[in-house]
């Protein structure tokens, strides 16, 4: 177990505040070793809030390690939280910084001023989606054997990560190349950013039908620039996107892993055993993608039910990769929409997308702009992200861990509207 702090802010510059407050937890001996991705919710009301409080909030979990007990540990963040101008006035009304102590390694702790673990960590999407990003098979001390995955898949809905989808390549078969350009890719990469990707997914080598084979060192020369800059530009961010690097090359994944990548996203579902021996001797987070071929071959499909055949697979890999020394909370499984799947298996697929979740790993989905849209979408980039949109919301409703999508701006315009009447 560790130590897990909750922080929020909805008033003022609320990245700023969240980056100041980590800085002044660590000045104040509350040391900061690992950070979630940032997300956005609606903020919890009373029922007779006035509507201005209604501003929603940027939440995180930082895991922290300290000399500090409980106690004088709460105190310092008192502090910190007056030092951010918070004056407590009323209770959930806007606040530019809010930290809790979420979890304090095993301790059971109930006083007047200090209750750990959290009373209310299992019922909040705001505090176990960003908690599940850092440990999702933890368990919450004093509430049994069930972990933060099956704590959130009990909850109404759970808040995605949404991840953007950056092509650095000539030949992709949604964007038309528009990234191949370093200038464009990173201004893509900042406008994902700001309308709240948390996680920008970067790939030099096209997966689409007929797409052809390109080698490790052409990869690089597509990406391994733009990787070096944005980790360059947020090394001293507390508050940042998380940087995935879609690859089926283990040489590549090293060297994105080197240059600080977050996640590598192996369309072949870690396969090679280059790429298996890399993931068991570090500590990156897996994205296994199920395919039948890579790049996507439309004669080679699935035979069977999509959904028993995919599972089938997932339980042999996890298996697999388990004997192989990799930490499960490590994997992101992604079922691969349109990667030997006819376009009816692919909607069956998104369908039954919650069941995946149940053994015991996070879940991605990357359906954006896939050719099974266009059995009932006009073909054009406009149509293809609405119909996008409108799966992404039901994925959000069944649980889904991470989006992948081309359009961020609108997928978040969206799941706005629809996160805060769906409560």
């Amino acid at each position: 177990m560790a130590i897990y702090l909750g922080l929020g802010s909805n008033l003022g510059d609320r990245k700023k505040n969240l980056n100041s407050a980590i800085e002044f937890l660590n000045e104040a001996g509350l040391h900061c070793k690992r950070c979630s991705p940032v997300i956005e919710t609606p903020a919890l009301l009373p029922t007779d809030a006035s509507w201005e409080w209604n501003k929603p909030y940027l939440n995180m979990v930082i895991e922290v390690s300290t000399q500090y007990s409980p106690q004088q540990a709460l105190q310092n963040i008192h502090n910190i939280e007056a030092r951010l101008k918070r004056d407590n006035k009323a209770r959930w009304s806007p606040r530019p910084i809010d930290i809790d102590i979420l979890l304090w390694h095993d301790e059971l702790i109930s006083t007047d001023t200090l209750t750990i673990p959290h009373k209310d960590l299992h019922q909040r999407h705001f505090v176990l989606t960003p908690l599940i990003a850092l440990s999702p098979s933890l368990k919450i001390p004093g509430r049994g054997e069930k972990t933060l995955l099956q704590w959130s898949a009990e909850l109404p809905h759970h808040i995605p990560l949404w991840m953007g989808i950056l092509n650095a390549t000539p030949d992709s078969f949604s964007d038309g190349g528009i990234n191949f350009e370093p200038d464009a890719l990173m201004n893509n990469a900042l406008n994902m950013t700001e309308h709240g990707a948390a996680i920008l997914d970067i790939g030099g080598e096209s997966t689409r039908p007929g797409a052809d084979h390109i080698d490790p060192s052409t990869e690089w020369q597509r990406i391994g620039p733009f990787i070096q800059q944005i980790t360059q530009t947020n090394r001293n961010r507390f508050v940042r996107p998380f940087i995935s690097v879609d690859t089926r090359h283990a040489d590549t994944a090293a060297r994105s892993i080197e240059c600080g990548a977050d996640f590598i996203n192996d369309v072949s579902g870690l396969s090679d055993p280059a790429m298996v021996e890399l993931a068991s001797d570090n500590n990156c987070q897996w994205i296994a993608m199920h395919s039948v071929s890579v790049p996507a071959d439309p004669n080679q499909i699935l035979q069977d039910d999509p959904v028993q055949e995919v599972t089938r697979w997932l339980e042999l890999k996890l298996d697999q990769w388990s004997k192989a020394g990799i930490t499960l909370d490590n994997i992101i499984f992604d079922p691969g929409v349109g990667f030997g799947k006819d376009p009816l298996q692919s909607l069956k697929l998104l369908q039954a997308a919650s069941q995946f979740r149940q053994h015991g790993v996070r879940l991605l989905i990357g359906h954006s702009r896939k050719s099974f849209l266009k059995q009932f979408t006009p073909e054009n980039i406009h149509s293809r992200d609405l119909a996008t949109i409108g799966a992404s919301m039901q994925l959000c409703q069944q649980g889904v861990d991470i989006i992948r999508v081309h359009n961020i701006a609108d997928h978040t315009t969206a799941y706005r509207g629809w996160s805060h009447l769906n409560g």
